[in-house]
């Protein structure tokens, strides 16, 4: 067994202030923990930072993705166009409602839904070129911004017009992040009017952390209605309201959820959402430490950039050439770990899991893009607590290691 190195980088840990902990002190002394004031200053305060009417603080993004595919009345029967490069989420939440999530492949340089392979994958649905029901009646599309790298929604909501579909946008990576469909046009940002409903995730290790949480935005009252209403049993009044001066009584309007943040959660909340714009500046700052330190390493493609994009750098995803190393990724994950560095995969392809190939037969050639692309997936440590210091190391650590398991031994390559 590899002893530790004394050196460590784990692939991820949250940047959390004074602030945050002073908030959740204040929040267990005032004797109010659950749903609550600092909820509504949460989710009031997230309103105005994404540009959305109306926002739903729930306890994960998982949540917020059912309560939008319920609110939208999504049912058996029916099918959701799903990038099948997500994490599994994204995806579960059709079936929750007994729906079938219709998976597309993904663009081979941002790893986003490429909307060709969506169109592609309707036109098989009438053929005998996808594993599924032929009657299925599809009804929605979810994007997802993977590592932060926003899609053109203005793109997306054409499709979806087109095809007389809904939008759920999965934005677990996308805070804060913008687009713009062209030079010209305006900056739009995550959220501001760009589907639906959006969905954002406060996980431990997202751009914003209330260690476990969820936001839920859109600009339609009576969806925002009724995802407030589901995420508490379907209740008529939330907690808040009953007993912080409201009536005692409710009604049951439908047998909902139980998906209401807290306030302890929502006390960090507020304040790293304060911070989320100096988070995702030193994230950037990382990722184009990373471009320039890799620019000349053979061993691996670096993710991509757009001028049309403000990119939240969740991820900072490379592409492995394995020709050029003597190893696969997960050796290569090992050595790294070895040498004290955290990496992750981002992901393997939903259609590749056990699940879906039993339940509905997808294969790996249904959707070649993402099955070649994985195994070559690797993403580096990337957060806003990392020190510089922590930053150099990793660049020196994945460099040795390249060099080292380099196919072609670097000493004997010859000039270009």
């Amino acid at each position: 067994m590899t002893a530790p190195h004394a050196t460590s980088v784990p692939f991820f840990r949250p940047a959390l202030t004074e602030d945050e902990i002073s908030e959740v002190v204040a929040c267990l002394r005032s004797g109010w923990l659950t749903t609550g004031p600092r909820t509504k200053q949460f989710e009031a305060d997230f309103t105005t930072a994404v540009g959305a009417k109306h926002a739903i603080a729930v306890t994960s993004c998982t949540a917020a993705l059912h309560l939008a595919v319920e609110a939208l009345g999504l049912r058996p029967g029916q099918g959701v166009l799903v990038p099948t490069m997500t994490f599994a989420a994204t995806a579960e939440v059709v079936r929750y409602q007994g729906a079938v999530p219709i998976f597309v492949d993904c663009d081979p340089v941002s790893l986003n839904m490429d909307l060709s392979a969506a169109e592609q994958a309707l036109v098989a649905l009438r053929s005998d070129a996808t594993p599924l029901d032929r009657n299925l009646d599809v009804v929605g599309i979810m994007p997802v911004h993977i590592g932060g790298l926003m899609l053109n929604m203005d793109t997306v909501r054409a499709f979806a017009a087109a095809h007389g579909l809904w939008i759920v946008e999965d934005a677990a990576h996308a805070l804060p992040a913008a687009y713009r469909p062209n030079p010209n046009a305006s900056w739009r940002r995550c959220g501001e009017g760009t589907a639906d409903v959006t969905c954002y995730s406060f996980y431990a290790n997202k751009t914003i952390t209330t260690g476990e949480g969820g936001m839920a935005v859109t600009d339609d009252e009576a969806l925002a209605a009724r995802m407030r209403s589901m995420s508490l049993h379907g209740l008529s009044q939330d907690a808040w309201n009953r007993f912080s001066g409201g009536s005692w009584d409710y009604q049951i309007i439908s047998p909902g959820f139980k998906y209401n943040l807290t306030d302890i959660a929502s006390a960090i909340g507020i304040h790293q959402l304060r911070r989320a714009e100096i988070l995702r500046q030193r994230r950037e700052f990382i990722a184009n430490r990373y471009k320039e330190a890799f620019a000349n390493l053979t061993a691996f493609e670096l993710p991509p950039t757009d001028s049309d994009r403000h990119h939240s750098w969740h991820l900072f995803p490379i592409r492995l050439r394995l020709e050029e190393l003597s190893i696969d990724r997960n050796e290569l994950i090992n050595v790294l770990k070895s040498r004290g560095v955290g990496t992750s995969v981002h992901w393997r392809p939903l259609h590749l899991h056990p699940y879906y190939e039993t339940s509905f037969g997808w294969r790996p050639e249904h959707l070649p893009i993402a099955s070649a692309i994985w195994e070559r997936l690797l993403s580096l440590p990337l957060s806003p607590a990392m020190t510089d210091e922590d930053v150099d190391y990793v660049v020196q650590a994945v460099t040795a290691a390249c060099n080292e398991h380099a196919r072609i031994p670097r000493n004997t390559r010859t000039a270009a």
